[in-house]
């Protein structure tokens, strides 16, 4: 179960950082913000007052200080105790001395009055280094503690951890750690998920194992009903994922999106004060009253599931921006096409906003008793050394905020006039008693039933949860039910069918999924399949889609029938998205197929089969981009032929010739004889440009005017060195955002392989890593609004070596980076990032 990418980073060597970068209090051609306050140090009723909630809530406080410290997650365990971990030696002073200290804890909070406001505290794990996870499973706390995941147990009742197990040893391998693995959030369809995190985690038959996924999102994750995933990054505040995340990685020719598809296009906050930002010096980023304007810390989103807030509250999701004190309400409005889109809940406002800069939301749940929960880590130093800025380190000691450690805060949010749900005893509860937990309006009692239900393995439970899953009238407790009865084991082809006829969309297309296993056994197949092939002309979106996942990889012409169908219909780019995450190794069948049941180009049948053409090229086989140029010849249609040779030509091909950059060409391919068909296009005049752009990347022994590239001049001892420690840099500084294939992450930060940027002239990307870059930037074509902060505190040896690695890494053959050119751009500098157009005139 152990990641080789990570296992490496276990003994990255320590980097140098160089002196912090002297940045004026007042930059020449900034603007002038408010000066800083002092910030206050308030007891939590006093900081409660701060705090605006919308009429009809209030907040209370649940535990503060001194019974927890800096507090970044929390869990319950099913009587209702809470486990609350603490970050205690994150960021101590503004230069983050002495942070790998290992004074990171977990501890139980209780009440021994049974009120909301706890007032026992018993240390269950101690002597962490920078905690960041904890989560209930198998009677144990799974724990994460970089860089181990641990399985703990109380095996004597009282409170203390005495028994633990090593499940991972890549659970944070140091480095920021808002981009480390956290989260550990059982699911609906019984796995725990972790943003920040390359595979999903399930207990199964008596042993831990796992299953890749993509490294979703970045602080904080949560799911709906549905079972949906929820995650963000820092200035990206919510993105879903639209389908299961585990289906985006089948096709490693093929970068799917609809697993971390953006949700709220708005990035608008609105502070009630003016407050300390690491890049707050930056225009487009603060309103002219120095109050934040955008997310710059989005964290935590949490899909409200409590079943005690008015209606309209369900399923809405909460997002925590801790730099400006405050958390936004977001409306969840599906589309037709399946997607979602987020729309603010308040005009102009947040649906929580503090004038008290010491609060800092870092998490947010759903508890047992309905209301939200916050986590307020009351840290007033929130941006970690990695990337902070010394503008940003002068504002933290002008506002005193590294004054008054070793505090925290819980509160919740209570609605008026309504009584919270009571306190749980799940642990002693009957199997019957669990069952009938599945109809509970809060989502944490379910989740929890569901999950017990699993674990205890009572086969006398089977019966009555297949009944509950076929003929309960409430439709949420039948899809728990289900997700029940695939955790046991317990399904077979009867009840599939009568799961697949079920009213609710929501469940038919869990039934598709829970099938799978049933439909990859040949016995079972033929009794399940049939079914499921009847549902193509399904009327949920959500069904269709789930269809696609499912039958895409079958292969078999009924269901490659059935896709097509799907896709004549409806030729959404979910679907699509869907469908090519299943064809791995099978592009070309299958585009010959579409081709020629596709004779009329109808809405984004173009964009598919320019897609299947890219994937084809991107499996870089002579063969099988010799047989696709073959079948673009025989083609009658120029819609398709033209379709057929933009995927030839990656996106941003011509802007990369452009005189601006340096000649980057993608997967150049060498065929093995002349492809004589294909040449014969030339002679048409609408389709000349699109072959000689082809023929850029297309080679062939004999062809006249092409030389073949000479080989990259070979490293010196000294660079192959710089190389190998640049490797360490990267893992440690870089990996997080743009992850170790280089590819980078939608919503977080674009790809660096064939960057024209990253392996482009050193005097840009050099900037770029020095002073910073303020987005929106064009990477291969495709914009990206997104920010990098400054690097600078590495030293010159650090970015030469980092940049040596990510010029000659992934086939790159740009030149390597040397310290001195380093030295002479740092000597040139500038306090503030920055931009596409800027760069540009830089030579």
């Amino acid at each position: 179960m152990h990641h080789p990418l990570r296992i490496a980073l276990l003994f990255i060597p320590s980097l140098t950082l160089a002196a912090p970068l002297a940045v004026p209090d007042s930059p020449s051609g900034l603007p002038n913000w408010p000066p800083p306050v002092v910030a206050p140090f308030l007891s939590p009723e006093d900081a409660i007052k701060t705090i605006q909630v919308p009429p009809g809530f209030h907040l209370e406080v649940v535990a503060a200080e001194p019974l927890i410290q800096h507090p970044v997650a929390l869990s319950w365990d099913p009587d209702g105790r809470m486990y609350v971990v603490e970050m205690r030696s994150y960021m101590p002073d503004v230069n983050g001395d002495n942070e790998s200290a290992p004074t990171g804890r977990i501890t139980i909070l209780e009440s021994t009055q049974h009120t909301a406001r706890m007032d026992k505290a018993t240390t269950f794990l101690d002597h962490l280094v920078l905690p960041r996870a904890v989560s209930f499973v198998q009677g144990g706390v799974l724990v994460g503690a970089p860089p181990k995941l641990l399985f703990c147990k109380d095996n004597d009742n009282d409170g203390k951890c005495d028994q633990q197990t090593v499940v991972e040893t890549d659970f944070g391998v140091g480095g920021n750690p808002e981009h480390q693995p956290n989260g550990l959030m059982p699911a609906l369809d019984n796995w725990i998920y972790s943003p920040n995190y390359s595979r999903r985690l399930r207990y199964l038959n008596g042993s831990w194992i796992s299953d890749p996924i993509p490294e979703l999102g970045q602080w904080g994750i949560s799911q709906d009903d549905q079972g949906r995933l929820y995650e963000n990054s820092n200035t990206d505040q919510l993105r879903a994922s639209l389908f299961p995340p585990h289906y985006a990685d089948r096709n490693s020719h093929y970068r799917a999106t609809g697993a971390y598809e953006q949700v709220a296009k708005d990035q608008t906050v609105w502070p009630l004060h003016s407050t300390a930002v690491d890049r707050g010096y930056v225009h487009t980023l603060m309103r002219d009253d120095g109050t934040l304007l955008y997310f710059t810390a989005a964290c935590a989103p949490c899909v409200y599931r409590g079943g005690l807030y008015p209606p309209e509250f369900n399923n809405n999701v909460f997002v925590c921006e801790p730099a400006g004190n405050l958390i936004k309400r977001n409306l969840i409005t599906p589309s037709p096409d399946g997607s979602l889109v987020a729309s603010d809940a308040y005009s102009h406002k947040d649906f929580l906003a503090s004038t008290y800069e010491r609060f800092r939301p870092v998490n947010l749940f759903t508890g047992p008793d309905g209301c939200l929960y916050i986590v307020d880590m009351h840290h007033g130093i929130l941006q970690h050394r990695t990337y902070l800025t010394t503008y940003c380190k002068d504002q933290y000691l002008a506002r005193q905020l590294e004054k008054h450690m070793d505090t925290g805060r819980i509160y919740r949010i209570v609605p008026d006039n309504i009584k919270p749900f009571p306190e749980p005893h799940l642990s002693t509860a009957t199997t019957a008693q669990l069952i009938d937990t599945l109809h509970h309006p809060n989502g944490w009692w379910r989740d929890t039933a569901q999950r017990l239900l699993v674990e205890k393995g009572d086969f006398k439970s089977i019966p009555p949860l297949k009944k509950m899953a076929t003929t309960d009238a409430n439709p949420l407790a039948r899809l728990h039910a289900a997700w029940t009865l695939e955790g046991l084991h317990a399904i077979n082809p009867d009840l599939i069918s009568k799961l697949l006829a079920d009213s609710d969309p929501r469940i038919r297309a869990a039934a598709i999924r829970i099938a799978e296993p049933l439909i990859a056994v040949p016995a079972t197949r033929a009794k399940v399949l049939p079914a499921i092939l009847k549902l193509s002309d399904d009327s949920s979106p959500d069904v269709r889609l789930q269809l696609t996942l499912t039958l895409t990889p079958l292969g078999t012409p009924e269901t490659d029938s059935a896709v097509t169908s799907l896709l004549s219909t409806d030729p959404t780019p979910l679907l699509r998205d869907a469908t090519l995450t299943g064809l791995r190794g099978r592009e070309l069948p299958f585009l010959s197929h579409l081709l020629s049941t596709w004779p009329d180009n109808h809405p984004g049948r173009s964009d598919l089969v320019q897609s299947l053409s890219r994937c084809i090229l991107n499996e870089g086989s002579p063969k099988n981009v010799a047989d696709l140029l073959r079948l673009t010849a025989s083609l009658d249609k120029s819609w398709q032929q033209l379709s057929v040779l933009d995927g030839l030509e990656p996106p941003g091909t011509r802007r990369r010739r452009n005189k601006r950059f340096a000649p980057v060409l993608p997967h150049q391919v060498t065929l093995a004889a002349e492809p004589k068909e294909f040449l014969s296009l030339q002679a048409r005049p609408h389709l000349k440009d699109s072959v000689e752009n082809t023929l850029a990347i297309i080679h062939w022994p004999g062809q006249p005017g092409y030389t073949p590239p000479p080989p990259p001049k070979p490293l010196t001892s000294e660079q192959q060195a710089r190389f190998t420690h640049g490797q360490a840099v990267y893992n440690l500084t870089c990996i997080a955002c743009h992850k170790a294939d280089g590819q980078g992450q939608a919503g977080l930060a674009p790809p660096l392989v064939d960057s024209e940027w990253a392996i482009g002239p050193q005097s840009r990307v050099l900037r770029i890593v020095l002073q910073g870059l303020q987005g929106p930037i064009t990477v291969s074509g495709q914009s990206y609004a997104l920010d990098m902060p400054a690097l600078s505190k590495l030293s010159d040896d650090d970015i030469a070596s980092v940049l040596t690695f990510v010029r000659r890494n992934w086939d790159h053959t740009a030149n390597p980076v040397d310290p001195s050119a380093v030295k002479q751009v740092r000597a040139t500098t500038r306090p503030y990032p920055w931009s596409e157009r800027e760069l540009l005139k830089v030579p």
